[in-house]
This record gives structure tokens, sequence and C-alpha cells, in this order.
């Protein structure tokens, strides 16, 4: 199928073949302990359900208002409100990132570590743009993907990116911006570059921006007295166990407000956002939060001829080994994962998605005009029952579509 109306289809149609797949994770070995998940045309929201609990402590059901930690679905939050600066004439992608967030021109390209183990670093061959920073080239890593920041964090006292601080930011690079791709900390930096460029805390500028003109009330670095009463558990797989953690609600003044982790959100609000991007930047009410001709440009590849690339799980407790769709080319655009053939869930060339650390996940078809974000709270990341679900629940609305 391949339609910009999608009234021609039923939306029944999709809530049964959706919904099966969703109430199919309850029966499950190694099991979930709860998701919601949903699915939006450039229209309206025609899928929105939850099954499970909260939490296994206390058997609290999972709710369609559930609220979730964004973990990395935050990223391309960050990456529309760069754009709209972009559209405003006030950021330039292609000037160095460094006149607009001066400590990031002071960053070397690590060469490796001597014979004592001190880290030997090199100035860059060029400065790092923002373009750089929202394609993953500017040379940044995280510690549970990456060796040398793993050895950075664990040898040489290296804050943790979750201690959102300019301290953890300040990591050297692996390599020569624009020479590789690496999934790392690029899009905390981008919430710098817009504090830089807005005089404002990044959270502000999203509310001011994003949240407030899509409806999205739930959505923030912040809780509230509402969402805090709403979070979900973090789970973490033990074998076939799970074991629920004590929750810690992120504090409320962070030095950093990090754009690539660090917001919560519920299904609900992140399905307006996604909405928002298949109508072309339009939000519900006609508001236009960015461009078409920004959306287009956004979603092209902008790797060049560079790929995106397995990335290797190297703590247990946080990550397994990721990727999608494996022997299949990923590329990306100026917010998300692009997959450069058909997916075997249906899902066509040219669509976009992403994930959170704790199994959140998400696509947005431009072609078809449809996509959806299935959301759970459970580490390590990639759990493979979680990804399982996830595609299952894709593969659903594809089906759904093909009748």
């Amino acid at each position: 199928m391949s339609t910009a109306d999608l009234d021609t289809v039923d939306p029944e149609r999709i809530e049964q073949e959706a919904g099966r797949a969703l109430r199919g994770l309850l029966g499950r070995t190694p099991r979930i302990p709860g998701v919601v998940a949903g699915v939006t045309t450039d229209r309206r929201t025609v899928h929105l359900d939850a099954v499970g609990v909260r939490s296994t402590d206390d058997g609290s059901p999972m709710t369609t208002d559930s609220v979730f930690a964004l973990f990395s679905t935050s990223k391309a939050i960050t990456a529309t409100v760069a754009l709209q600066l972009v559209e405003r004439g006030e950021l330039d992608l292609h000037a160095p990132a460094s006149e607009y967030a001066p400590a990031i021109g002071d960053l070397q390209v690590i060469t490796g570590f001597d014979a004592d183990g001190t880290p030997c670093s090199r100035p860059p061959a060029s400065p790092i743009t923002t373009h750089h920073l929202l394609t993953h080239t500017a040379g940044f890593g995280y510690s549970f993907f990456n060796e040398t920041y793993r050895r950075l964090e664990t040898e040489h006292r290296q804050p943790s990116i979750s201690t959102a601080t300019m301290a953890a930011l300040r990591t050297p690079l692996l390599f020569d911006p624009g020479t590789r791709w690496e999934y790392g900390s690029n899009i905390d930096w981008v919430g710098q570059v817009i504090e830089g460029v807005t005089g404002r805390r990044l959270g502000e500028e999203m509310h001011d921006r994003v949240f407030a003109p899509l409806g999205m009330s739930d959505t923030g670095f912040h809780h509230t007295e509402s969402t805090r009463h709403r979070h979900v558990t973090m789970h973490h797989r033990r074998g076939d166990d799970l074991v629920a953690e004590p929750w810690r609600e992120p504090p409320a003044a962070p030095e950093v407000q990090m754009g690539g982790q660090g917001l919560h959100s519920t299904v609900g609000d992140y399905l307006r956002f996604i909405r928002m991007w298949l109508a072309d930047g339009r939000s519900d009410s006609g508001e236009r939060i960015l461009s078409p001709e920004t959306v287009a440009m956004a979603m092209r590849n902008h790797l060049g001829d560079l790929r995106i690339h397995r990335l290797p799980g190297l703590d247990p407790r946080l990550t397994n080994d990721a990727e999608f769709f494996p022997g299949m080319t990923k590329s990306w655009s100026y917010a998300f994962m692009i997959n450069d053939s058909d997916a075997p869930t249906g899902r066509p060339a040219g669509s976009q998605s992403w994930a959170g650390l704790a199994n959140l996940y998400y696509w947005l078809d431009p072609l078809n005009k449809i996509g959806g974000f299935w959301a759970t709270q459970v580490l390590p990341f990639f759990d493979p029952a979680s990804v399982e679900g996830y595609l299952d629940f894709e593969s659903a609305v594809y089906r759904a579509l093909s009748v």
C-alpha cells in the first residue's frame, strides 16, 4: 500500500491486528512486565493500548497514560528544535558548533593510551559542526557501546553521561569529525548549541516550540505531581526473571538538560510528535512546527557514503549487541535512522525510526503516512523478548494496511 490518505483504511482492522499483537505479549516467556503501544496516521491516532503492569512489585496496571523515561527517543525532539533554529536563520548547520557552544571547541581526538595508560590526544583535523552532531559523525561515543570510552570511565574517572553534567559531556573525540559514524552523546551537545543560540534552557525552548503547540502536556525534563504518580518502574532482566528497580526521580535542576536522553513522556504524547513529522511539520491544530521543505530536507540521508553499524554491547547491565535488520544497510537523516531497503515488517525503504535504551521503539513511514511507538521500561537494551514484541507489533500494522 502507498497512499497519503489513510481515510480509506479501516481503523478497526488496525485496532484488531495491532491489538492482537500487543495482547500476545502476555503469554510469552521470558515475559515483559508491561507495554503501551500506539499507531498514528498523519491525521489522528488510530490505535492506543496498554497491557501488563507498570511494576512487578505492586502489580499496578499499565495504562495508556503511563509515563516513560524516553532515553534516546528524546533525540529526535532535540533535533526538531535545532531545525527550527535553522529555519529562523539563527543556526548554521555547517558553521563550527563552538560558535554556539564554545566548550566543544576545546575537545581533542584521542589517539590511544601510552604505556602507563594515560590517554594520548591531538587536535581534530576540522571543527565539529552541528551537521556532524545531528548525524552522529562528530566523533562522540557511549561507554556502553565503545571500548575507548568504557576505558576512560573505568580507568580515568570520566563521569557517566547519566550524571547530566558538563564534565560528562567533555569527552575526547574518537576520530576526526565527518569521517565516521559513531552513536554517542552528539545530541546532548546539540542541546548545548540550542542553549547557546537562544540563551534559554533547552526544556524551555522545547516547551514553547514543540510541546505546547503539539499538546504534549506530559512531556518534559521535570516531573509534575501528575506524571510522578504515573511513572513506569524500570525492570532489569536477570535470565528469565525481572527485577524492579526503586524509582529515583531525576534531579529537578540538572547542570545539563540532556537532549539526547533526558525527557519523559507518554506514548500518546509521542504519537503527536510522530504525527507532526508525518503531516509535513504541522500540528493537529494546523500550527507550523517545521516547514514542509525542512521536513523533506531533514528526512534525507545526510551521511553520504557512510553507513551506520552494529552497536556492540559492552555493559551487559545496560545493553546487548544491537542492530536493526542485520544485513540491511541503514543510513541517518537529521533526526532518525533510515532503512535503505524495505524492512521485513512491511516498512518501506526510506522510513525513519529509532529507539531508547529501556526498550522503547518507534517508526514513521512518510510514504504511507503512518507511524507507531512501542514502549516499555526494561534493561538491558535490545532485550530479545522486547525487540520481538515490537517487530510483531509493527508487522501487524502493515498486515492491516495490506488488506
